[in-house]
C-alpha cells in the first residue's frame, strides 16, 4: 500500500504543483508505474476547479467569472503542463514536413504561431462549453456540474494511457526528455485501473443524480479523437512523445465537454 501510496504522489508530483512529502523524488521506477494514477490525478485537478467554481459563483453570482477564475486554477495546479504539449504539438505538426523536424519543433522551449492559436481556440472552448454547462445544470443543483467538472478531467486523462498501452514512444535515442520515463507500456491491470477510475465521476454523476445513462455516450467521441490522433502521430512521427500525451488531454477535455452538452440537450 505505501508503494502504491509513493508512486500516485510522483505522478501527483510530475504532472501538478501540489506539493508533495520532501522524499518523493523523480523515481525513474515509480515514473514507470505512475500512468495508471493519472485519471486519479485528473479528479484531484477537477475537484480544485470545481471547488473554486462554486466559491467563485456563490461570491460572484455570476456563472462566467466563475468559469474563468475555476479554468485559472486549474492551470496553476498543472502549471499549464497539458496546454503546452498541446502548443507544441500545433507548432511541431503544423510547421514540420518530416519526423525529424517535427521533433526538433516540439523540443524547442519557443512557442510560435500555431502553439499560441491553439492555447487560445482551447481556452476558449473550454471556457464557453463549460459556461454553457454551468447554465443548463446549475438551475437544478450545483454538484452534478461540479461533478461533470471532475469526470471531464479524469476521463480526458485516461485516453493517453491508451496511448501508451497500444504505442511506441516516438524519441527512443533521447535520454533527455522528461517525458522519456514514462514510456514503458503500461500493463493491463494498470491500463484497466486507470480506465475504471476516469469513469468513476461520470457514473457517480449519473447513480447518484439519476441522470441518463446516455450521457455515456461520449466515450464514443472521445475514443474516436484518440483513434484518429494515434493513427495521425503514427503516421508522422512513429509513435507518440511527452507532448502528443498532452494534446490528447486537452483535446478529449474538450471534446468531453461538447459530447455532453449534445447528448444533454436530446435527453
Amino acid at each position: 500500500m505505501k508503494k502504491e501510496v509513493r508512486i500516485f504522489l510522483t505522478a501527483l508530483m510530475f504532472f501538478t504543483r501540489i506539493p508533495v512529502p520532501s522524499r518523493i523524488d523523480h523515481n525513474t521506477a515509480d515514473l514507470n508505474k505512475s500512468s495508471r494514477y493519472f485519471p486519479m490525478v485528473g479528479i484531484l485537478v477537477g475537484l480544485i476547479g470545481a471547488l473554486l467554481f462554486a466559491g467563485a459563483n456563490a461570491l460572484f453570482k455570476d456563472i462566467f467569472t466563475a468559469v474563468i477564475l475555476s479554468v485559472m486554477a486549474t492551470l496553476l495546479t498543472t502549471g499549464a503542463f497539458h496546454e503546452d504539449g498541446l502548443a507544441d504539438v500545433a507548432d511541431g505538426f503544423g510547421g514540420g514536413w518530416t519526423k525529424q523536424r517535427i521533433l526538433e519543433i516540439m523540443k524547442d522551449s519557443r512557442v510560435g504561431a500555431f502553439g499560441v492559436i491553439a492555447i487560445m481556440m482551447i481556452l476558449l472552448l473550454k471556457i464557453c462549453l463549460l459556461a454553457k454547462l454551468a447554465l443548463v445544470m446549475i438551475n437544478t443543483q450545483l454538484l452534478p456540474f461540479c461533478l461533470l467538472y471532475i469526470a471531464a478531467h479524469a476521463f480526458s486523462r485516461t485516453m493517453p494511457v491508451c496511448l501508451l498501452r497500444f504505442m511506441a514512444y516516438s524519441r527512443e535515442d533521447d535520454s533527455t526528455s522528461k517525458s522519456k520515463p514514462l514510456a514503458t507500456k503500461i500493463s493491463w491491470p494498470g491500463f484497466i485501473l486507470a480506465n475504471v477510475t476516469g469513469l468513476v465521476p461520470l457514473l457517480l454523476l449519473i447513480i447518484c443524480f439519476h441522470h441518463s445513462w446516455l450521457l455515456l455516450l461520449v466515450i464514443i467521441p472521445c475514443a474516436l479523437l484518440t483513434i484518429y490522433l494515434a493513427r495521425y502521430f503514427n503516421k508522422w512521427i512513429n509513435g507518440y512523445t511527452g507532448d502528443c500525451l498532452g494534446a490528447t488531454q486537452q483535446l478529449n477535455e474538450v471534446i468531453f465537454y461538447m459530447g455532453i452538452l449534445a447528448i444533454w440537450n436530446y435527453i
